[in-house]
């Protein structure tokens, strides 16, 4: 039977992506998932789909840049499913990709509000939720941006470096608690985001080929291994994927 069973989950930036694949790996393996993302429109059609396939989705609304509507995602979760188990702070923003003296900051602290405030505010409302039922998981998507520079891309990168440590920061307050706190640093994946990085033609990265990005349907099965007590040891660090371990652990194709 899969860990995902039954477990109440919310997928923040739910509605492409990472998050969308997501969505449906866990919906297909037992989970009851709240779907949430900025465009309401998008995940009501990903949780009709998913309905039609014989899951168990609903689909809201969020900007998890605003503490009111997190705080309400959390609260509709509860009152829909009862409890929650998994959260997966996913939703994340790198564009517009411009070096720092070019940078709008406007654009930029919207990054910075996504990426890294989103992140907190998960984590606020989420964990008084699972400390009422005796636990759960928390996954935050994480970058290998968090401990390495690259032109242009300075709102992405602090903000993952700062998600970094809200993981380790979770960790130590609560892993006595119940709630595991975990990142994955999944590396490049073939998401619309890479097309952004791409035409950027900023660092390395927007250099890489396509075929060197990774479904984001093996990003979506590393997480629900890492919702399992067999990656207990992760918690409170960023797990990745770009490590034959890694990739092994998660029941991945190793690297090529």
């Amino acid at each position: 039977m899969s860990v995902l069973r039954g477990k109440s989950t919310i997928i923040t930036g739910a509605s492409r992506g990472i998050g969308a694949a997501a969505a449906r790996h866990f919906a297909d393996n037992g989970a009851r998932v709240v779907l949430a993302a900025r465009s309401g429109d998008e995940v009501k059609a990903l949780a009709q789909e998913i309905h039609k396939a014989g899951g168990t989705a609903i689909a809201v609304a969020c900007d998890v840049s605003n503490q009111g509507q997190v705080q309400e995602l959390v609260d509709r979760s509860v009152d829909e499913f009862g409890r929650l188990d998994i959260l997966i702070n996913n939703a994340g923003l790198i564009e517009p990709i411009a070096r720092l003296a070019d940078s709008d900051p406007v654009e930029w602290s919207r990054v910075a509000d996504i990426n890294y405030k989103g992140v907190y505010y998960g984590l606020r409302f989420a964990i008084p939720a699972m400390l009422s039922t005796g636990g759960g998981v928390i996954i935050n998507v994480s970058s290998g941006a968090a401990v390495s520079a690259l032109e242009g891309w300075s709102h992405y990168c602090s903000s993952k470096a700062a998600v970094l440590m809200l993981t380790a920061c979770a960790h130590k307050e609560y892993a006595e608690q119940g709630i595991r706190t975990v990142g994955i640093s999944p590396g490049t994946v073939d998401t619309q985001m890479q097309v952004s990085i791409r035409d950027s033609g900023i660092n390395p990265v927007s250099q890489l080929s396509p075929d060197a990005h990774i479904p984001a349907e093996w990003v979506a099965k590393a997480l629900e291994y890492l919702c399992s007590d067999d990656a207990a040891e992760y918690a409170g660090t960023d797990f990745s994927l770009k490590t034959p371990e890694g990739r092994k652990r998660a029941g991945l194709p190793p690297l090529s």
